[in-house]
């Protein structure tokens, strides 16, 4: 078994820190704790709730993610505690003991995490994004159509619908975009009902081998080199673009920056792909930005697949 390292990542809600693991946690299922009490499936969420700041636990395929009580209350800010607690949940995992402990036959359905889902329009027209109450999945994915959701069931179920075009999941929400003749009052409700049962559910979101390549793909972007105007663009793309994307149920992500033609390309996924607004958003927003922020060295913003 290899040595066990914990990756300590921020999040757009400063009360919660994901811890990330090189190691998987849970079978494709996701848990939530709010206490002590309701925690008994997982010895690991009791022992940090032992922690006076904590308030939520959510633990997923691979990381734990933790929400603190607001500052105010307690006067525990993260960049206090994330190490020790980034130490604690290092050495729990290396003994080797249960993160989660099956309940028994008759216990099941009491431990169920109820779920809620609702449904909340985008930029464009054609995409409709579901948000659900709780992490349905550590990183984004993006499923064009339905040969490339083979390794995660709920895309692929959701490709069954006739209507459905692409879809796209990322951290709490499920982002669809619709084909062509079909409007969203038809069935956006059986849409939100689908994807509520499924997660209640308890079955499997992505599976193992998605999952893998997933750790592969993020080990040739780690070990890619990038230049310090790369870089730049990257921290700019990622503190001021970035959040917004997501927040209408999209990405943005860089791709390249050509320093002789002054262009940076990057790439659109989820609502941003294909959207009517997307153009206008490149042009007046992103370029106008990176061109004020970086003196004059990018002029140009393309979206390779916009």
């Amino acid at each position: 078994m290899s040595k066990i390292s914990i990756l300590i990542q921020l999040t757009n809600n400063k009360n919660i820190i994901k811890f990330v693991t090189n190691t998987f946690l849970t079978q494709a299922k996701s848990y939530e704790f709010t206490s002590i009490d309701n925690a008994q499936l997982s010895p690991i969420a009791q022992e940090l709730f032992y922690l006076p700041f904590v308030k939520t636990i959510y633990i997923s395929q691979n990381f734990i993610a933790i929400e603190k009580f607001p500052t105010d209350l307690t006067q525990i800010k993260w960049e206090d505690v994330q190490n020790e607690v980034a130490e604690t949940i290092e050495n729990y995992l290396s003994s080797g003991k249960p993160i989660i402990i099956a309940p028994k036959e008759n216990e099941k359905t009491s431990n169920k995490i109820p779920i809620t889902i609702y449904a909340e329009s985008t930029p464009n027209p054609e995409v409709l994004k579901f948000v659900a109450n709780r992490s349905i999945a550590n990183t984004m994915y993006e499923f064009k159509n339905k040969n490339e959701s083979i390794h995660a069931p709920l895309a692929n179920e959701l490709f069954k619908f006739p209507f459905v075009k692409e879809v796209f999941i990322n951290n709490n929400y499920v982002s669809i975009t619709k084909k062509n003749g079909y409007e969203w009052q038809e069935f956006a409700n059986e849409l939100r009902d689908f994807i509520k049962t499924y997660i209640e559910s308890g079955k499997t979101i992505f599976n193992d081998e998605i999952l893998q390549k997933e750790e592969q793909t993020n080990k040739l972007t780690e070990e890619r080199e990038y230049s310090d105007i790369d870089k730049e663009i990257i921290s700019i793309l990622n503190e001021y673009v970035k959040p917004a994307v997501e927040a209408d149920g999209g990405n943005i992500a860089f791709d390249s920056y050509n320093k002789n033609t002054k262009t940076v390309k990057v790439i659109l996924q989820g609502a941003c792909s294909g959207c009517p607004s997307s153009t206008v958003t490149l042009k007046n927003g992103i370029e106008a930005m990176l061109t004020e922020m970086l003196n004059g060295k990018v002029t140009t913003v393309e979206a390779i697949n916009g």
